[in-house]
């Protein structure tokens, strides 16, 4: 009793933290050596912390929180499933929730998706993806002799932190130093206009001839492609076209090859669209979603596949086509529960159709943004944004890394009440979908008078 008495307060809680946890991403020795925030509680769209004070969750608590936190629905959802079943086994067992979970989403994914396999966070179910594209090629009967091993992936990737999707990301600032345990992919340079010196449809252009040679001479060793649809995440939120992303589709159609989409950042209405593929109107082989997928509340990741693709996973115990994969906590009744109501939220409260305001509000806003001469470009696509920073837009200069631009832009928006974390000197603005017009406006505000007050400096 005494050592939880101990453990409430602030200053007792934060010298545990740096005594025995390990936080992601994070460079422990600066952690250990800095004020940190110890978050209690949410509400609405706000953290609070241990000592009341307020943050505007400018990035959806690492873009996984939809419709903000504390929702009584979704907490109420939680509770009555807690006193039916917390959890159990996936494994020659199904439960309520997983089924009906899965008929809502049936309802909203692509069409010629008709089959789920329940993981339990992004990484994963990009993980399961790739084993199921390879497993489908080594079962076909018309490639057995001719085994499909390789996969395409893009520069500047980022599928999650297994060794499979570490595998076919593309970031060497993560990746780099795990090569020696990775396979190899075939990597397509991702278009990336302001690198390149290019327009968009210059660097599209070129991505695509490239992709198309490829396909043309290694279609027959190829399993598949995997490509993050109209915006990449943690390389800096690059964004494509939607007719960049309809002609991947249309060459691995005519090549055979199956596509992989990972909507485990852009799914569930963070491009103004339930997913990002219904703006490029395609349908891709295999979907993966997670994120937002609970509302930001449970761990839960989903794997999608056309019937097809099941359909070689299906035959007599001794000939094992068993798609051999699984969690402990596939299919947890507590995150179908959640999910269940966070689906049940987007129709109820018309989320997306009450979105599209905000995003025009939003758009608007990073004009002025975007005029700032320390902003070398601003990406968006719906409520994915990367405001990139730059020491000297005319003369491209760009900020060195130990300047460390993007990082204090965003310390410096904590201090005015608005969390956000950067990715190196990208300021990235995911708010909650729930967000209203005031807090965008707060949070526009503040990321540009921070921009303005750190780069002053620097």
């Amino acid at each position: 009793m005494l050592r939880y008495k101990i453990m409430l307060n602030p200053n007792s809680l934060l010298q545990l933290d740096f005594t025995n946890i390990w936080h992601p991403f994070t460079q422990m020795k600066e952690w250990m050596n800095s004020e940190q925030i110890i978050i209690e509680r949410g509400q609405g769209n706000y953290l609070i912390d241990v000592k009341g004070r307020k943050y505007l969750d400018g990035v959806s608590s690492l873009w996984v929180n939809i419709h903000g936190h504390n929702h009584p629905y979704i907490n109420k959802a939680i509770c009555k499933q807690l006193k039916k079943i917390a959890h159990s086994t996936f494994l020659g067992l199904t439960n309520v929730p997983a089924i009906q979970l899965t008929g809502l989403l049936m309802e909203i994914i692509p069409r010629n998706l008709t089959r789920v396999f329940y993981s339990d966070n992004g990484s994963t179910s990009v993980e399961i993806a790739l084993k199921i594209a390879y497993q489908y090629w080594q079962q076909h009967p018309e490639t057995r002799e001719r085994k499909r091993r390789k996969f395409i992936s893009f520069t500047n990737a980022y599928h999650g932190d297994t060794i499979g999707s570490v595998s076919v990301g593309g970031i060497d600032l993560f990746h780099g130093i795990y090569e020696p345990l990775l396979f190899d992919t075939i990597k397509i340079q991702y278009p990336y206009p302001l690198q390149q010196n290019l327009t968009q449809k210059q660097s599209e252009e070129s991505s695509l001839k490239q992709l198309e040679k490829c396909l043309e001479t290694e279609s027959q060793t190829i399993a598949g492609l995997i490509i993050e649809p109209l915006m990449q995440g943690a390389s800096g939120m690059l964004n494509t076209s939607a007719q960049f992303l309809q002609k991947v589709r249309q060459l691995t159609k005519k090549h055979g090859v199956l596509m992989i989409v990972d909507e485990v950042a852009t799914g569930f209405g963070r491009t103004g669209s339930m997913f990002a593929v219904e703006k490029a109107d395609i349908e891709p082989d295999i979907l993966c979603v997670a994120k937002g997928i609970t509302g930001g509340y449970l761990p839960l990741a989903a794997t999608f596949t056309t019937e097809n693709i099941f359909s070689h996973f299906l035959g007599e115990f001794n000939e094992y086509k068993t798609f051999y994969h699984g969690h402990s906590y596939t299919g947890n009744s507590l995150a179908c529960a959640a999910a269940i109501a966070n689906l049940e939220l987007f129709k109820k409260e018309k989320v997306l159709e009450k979105l599209q305001e905000k995003i025009y509000y939003l758009i608007q806003g990073l004009k002025e943004i975007e005029k700032l001469p320390q902003v070398a470009e601003v990406r968006q696509e719906g409520f994915m944004v990367g405001i990139e920073l730059c020491k000297d837009r005319s003369k491209k200069i760009c900020y060195k890394p130990e300047q460390r631009a993007g990082f204090k832009v965003t310390q410096a928006a904590v201090k005015k009440g608005v969390f956000l974390r950067p990715l190196g000197d990208v300021v990235v603005l995911m708010p909650p979908l729930s967000i209203s017009r005031k807090q965008l406006n707060l949070l526009l505000d503040v990321t540009k008078q921070c921009i303005i007050e750190v780069t002053r400096d620097l």
